[in-house]
């Protein structure tokens, strides 16, 4: 009994070596693309200066801020996790469900109702530090919005709450702006008060918009880092 053998030539197996490494290169370089052409999910979380506060829908913080960054070329989607009137403690409870799988990166603007409320800057930070844990426990790259505290609570209280924020950027690497409020500009009391709803807590849409203006250059930072 005769038995043919087919010989394959060194050049040949190398050939379809070489085409064989060549179509899983393609292949990984498709499945890059197609998760960078998936738009980001950006989740923020806050209170009412968030949510959008006696504001008629399209005027508040998230939306205005979703046409901004669509005006400068971006498709990433927001989801507006802010609360009316909670505190530090609020956002921590329900930022679990609050961080879908979709979440590619968060914006934690909370703490303006624990200064109303004079809560324990220790409280607030134990908070917040548990926000950012989780987020890091995701990989998830964080833009830390905060608020300068007032000073009718005395120096002490003022001086624990303002390093707050820039401690717990430090420590978790995020980025940070010490002031959600800084895009109204004004000093001047009449001047602010053009800018802000009756109850002089809330901005309204023109001051909306000047807040969305001097914060979007911090959210694109964070887009750049939340990109696969």
């Amino acid at each position: 009994m005769f038995f043919a053998l087919r010989l394959i030539s060194p050049v040949a197996y190398g050939a379809r070596a070489a085409i064989g490494k060549a179509l899983a290169t393609l292949a990984l370089c498709l499945s890059a693309a197609a998760a960078q052409a998936e738009p980001l999910t950006v989740v923020a979380l806050g209170d009412s200066l968030t949510a959008g506060y006696g504001l008629p829908e399209g005027d508040g913080f998230v939306p205005q801020l979703q046409a901004w960054l669509a005006a400068k070329g971006s498709d990433a989607t927001l989801i507006n996790a802010g609360v009316s009137g909670d505190t530090s403690a609020g956002g921590l409870a329900r930022l679990d469900w609050s961080l879908t799988p979709e979440t590619d990166a968060l914006i934690v603007a909370l703490g303006g109702n624990d200064l109303l409320r004079g809560l324990d800057p220790a409280v607030t930070r134990a908070n917040l530090d548990a926000i950012l844990g989780k987020a890091a426990e995701r990989d998830l790259p964080v833009l830390l919005i905060g608020l300068p505290g007032p000073g009718n609570f005395g120096p002490e209280y003022k001086t624990q709450f303002d390093a707050i924020f820039p401690d717990l950027a430090t420590r978790y690497g995020t980025l940070m702006q010490p002031n959600f409020m800084a895009g109204l500009g004004a000093t001047d009391p009449a001047a602010l008060r053009s800018l802000m709803q009756a109850d002089g807590i809330h901005p309204n849409r023109e001051g909306v918009a000047r807040i969305v203006a001097q914060l979007g250059p911090a959210v694109l930072d964070l887009l750049a880092r939340a990109q696969p």
